[in-house]
């Protein structure tokens, strides 16, 4: 595990960085734990995104990381709105995690599971129409007929995870985890982060602290109703480079 200042002159290696940001071992003839983490950005004044997106407060490591638990992910869960504002595309295959996918029997990239009450998306976009792995989307059983035979159409995969429109996060995860993936990432945005958190269903939180203050009104990482208690996660490691602190915390 890499713990306290950065690498001094050098890269962390892919290697060294999948290792510290390494899913839970299932115990010795045990089933694969189930584990939902998140990664977000914020800089110092508690801003998520700078001009609505997240790239302007970000650096080429905090991405070497972003890139990292992709590629250690069996799924990447992402709200509607993040994936219309950040123009999101499927996951990619990288040869430089494909024989450590392979021993994990992992496919050779990670499915994106988006959540969505409405299924108001752009079906034409890659992510549905070029995915390694079909995209999956999570919606509530009332959603429009027209809309689910709509992705359908488009190749994606439509899973019921709530009795209304909305999605329930832990039947979000439970139904994720009937279809064989256990290794849970969501990369929000702040309002579905926000309902992970309530629902008490994340397990570990990826926080990249960039060294920028930004003012205006940009949302925090995580949005919506206050709980009641707040909840105290515990730091497991903790790397820094260039006054980019990069936190990783676990349910305690």
């Amino acid at each position: 595990m890499l713990h306290g200042a950065g690498a001094v002159g050098r890269e962390w290696s892919l290697d060294e960085l999948a290792e510290a940001y390494a899913y839970p071992e299932p115990a010795e003839g045990g089933a694969p734990v189930p584990w939902l983490r998140a990664n977000m950005v914020s800089t110092l004044d508690g801003a998520a995104q700078h001009d609505g997106k997240s790239q302007p407060i970000s650096n080429a490591t905090d991405m070497r990381i972003f890139g990292t638990l992709r590629a250690l992910a069996d799924v990447i869960v992402v709200g509607a709105e993040t994936v219309r504002q950040e123009g999101y595309r499927p996951a990619r295959a990288r040869a430089e995690f494909a024989e450590r996918r392979a021993a994990a029997g992992q496919g050779p990239a990670a499915a994106i599971a988006v959540v969505s009450a409405g299924l108001e998306l752009d079906f034409a976009l890659p992510l549905f129409t070029s995915p390694l792995v079909p995209t999956l989307i999570l919606t509530g059983a009332a959603a429009a007929p027209d809309r689910v035979a709509a992705a359908e159409k488009a190749g994606a995969r439509v899973v019921i995870a709530g009795d209304g429109m909305g999605v329930e996060p832990a039947r979000a995860v439970q139904a994720l985890v009937e279809l064989g993936f256990t290794r849970l990432l969501t990369e929000g945005g702040p309002r579905l982060l926000g309902q992970f958190v309530a629902a008490g269903v994340l397990d570990e939180l990826c926080l990249t602290l960039s060294p920028m203050l930004t003012v205006g009104d940009a949302q925090r990482i995580a949005g919506g109703p206050a709980v009641a208690v707040p909840q105290r996660f515990a730091l497991v490691s903790l790397l820094e480079e260039e006054g980019f602190l990069f936190g990783r915390y676990q349910r305690t």
